[in-house]
């Protein structure tokens, strides 16, 4: 049916923050990762169908109008230059162009796309991301071809997205975000040479301990820190190609402290993630205030490491609700926000179910 003739309903789709938690950043160096979706935030994309295709700007984050030229230099240095029209915009072309390619026919008149998030921005949670997953949900169930876009296919097309705009940036968010849930990933060379993207593997969120979110309100530009590393990578340096096989091993051996409900064992995974990613990185790419995130948390005993590039920091207390307090008290008194975690289920329903890989 062509939906020209025939008008169709709204459609809004919700993406959830990420929470990289054992094995980030070997994503994109062919390792393997822990992560899971965060229901404390999120991004939503509302789809309505209309006359003309139309992006419409967030009032807030897509500000063109200020009351003066402070408000504007003020705005720009709290909030960056760019808002979420790019990211719907990247994603239209992405989808589009993946159809054409695929012979998937879209028959359907025009719709106008607006979003809402309140992911605190470079916060390590990618909120980029979120929004671009939300909006690729509207555009699958907007033209019905949910079944005709494989699960597995599309953390793709939420990268490929990012990267017209020249965002670094890994698969295991886009793959957490498209799943939803707790999800173990492997992304070794064989798979993403022989399938064009890894294993992915849904685990049962119940494993997880209790686990906390410190941020900040003003944190660092996650985007810049792989930069150096990379380049090292690819330039065969020795040590950053080890330690990379050792963070990405860091999960493998998380999966299975969880599946043994070893969380002793895994409080020292979180810390020794981190560890690693220090001593290739260095402290001035990760930060002052990074650092001081999560040594508060260490600071009481807790484990804890990044979520993502920087911006936030995940926390066991292996001790308890009195260790909790105590790392409470010392994130007031240092100005960080906490919140306790809350995992968000999977997000896969039958239709997504029917095109995972056998």
């Amino acid at each position: 049916m062509d939906r020209s003739e025939s008008p169709s309903p709204v459609i809004e789709q919700r993406a959830y923050a990420r929470v990289g938690l054992l094995g980030n950043p070997s994503d994109v160096y062919f390792g393997q990762c822990l992560s899971f979706t965060l229901a404390n935030f999120w991004a939503s994309v509302r789809l309505e169908p209309s006359d003309e295709l139309v992006i419409r700007p967030h009032p807030t984050h897509d500000l063109v109008n200020f009351q003066s030229l402070d408000h504007l230099v003020d705005r720009l240095d709290r909030e960056g230059y760019y808002g979420g029209v790019r990211l719907l915009m990247a994603i239209c072309k992405v989808f589009r162009n993946y159809c054409k390619e695929n012979k998937i026919d879209l028959r359907g008149g025009n719709f106008t796309l607006s979003y809402d998030t309140n992911i605190p921005r470079q916060a390590g949670l990618s909120g980029s991301s979120a929004i671009v997953r939300a909006a690729l949900g509207c555009l699958i169930d907007f033209y019905e071809v949910r079944e005709l876009i494989k699960v597995e296919i599309r953390p793709n097309l939420v990268l490929s997205a990012e990267k017209e705009l020249g965002i670094v940036a890994g698969l295991q968010d886009r793959v957490a975000q498209v799943y939803g849930g707790l999800v173990y990933m492997d992304f070794s060379k064989e798979h993403m040479d022989k399938l064009g993207h890894g294993i992915y593997t849904p685990m049962d969120i119940s494993l997880l301990p209790p686990l906390h979110l410190i941020y900040a309100e003003n944190p660092s530009d996650s985007g810049k820190v792989h930069s150096t590393v990379r380049q090292r990578w690819l330039n065969g340096d020795e040590f950053i190609i080890s330690s990379m096989k050792e963070v990405a091993n860091v999960a493998v051996e998380g999966r299975k402290a969880l599946l043994e409900k070893d969380y002793s064992r895994f409080a020292t995974l979180m810390n020794r993630n981190f560890d690693l990613r220090r001593s290739m990185f260095g402290d001035d790419a990760l930060g002052a205030l990074n650092l001081e995130m999560v040594e508060v948390a260490r600071r009481v005993g807790a484990a804890s490491k990044f979520t993502g590039s920087g911006g936030a920091v995940v926390v066991f207390c292996p001790d308890g609700p009195s260790q909790v307090k105590q790392l409470e008290d010392a994130c007031e008194k240092a100005g960080f926000k906490i919140e306790q975690v809350k995992v968000v289920p999977s997000l896969l329903n039958e239709a997504d179910l029917k095109t995972l890989s056998k």
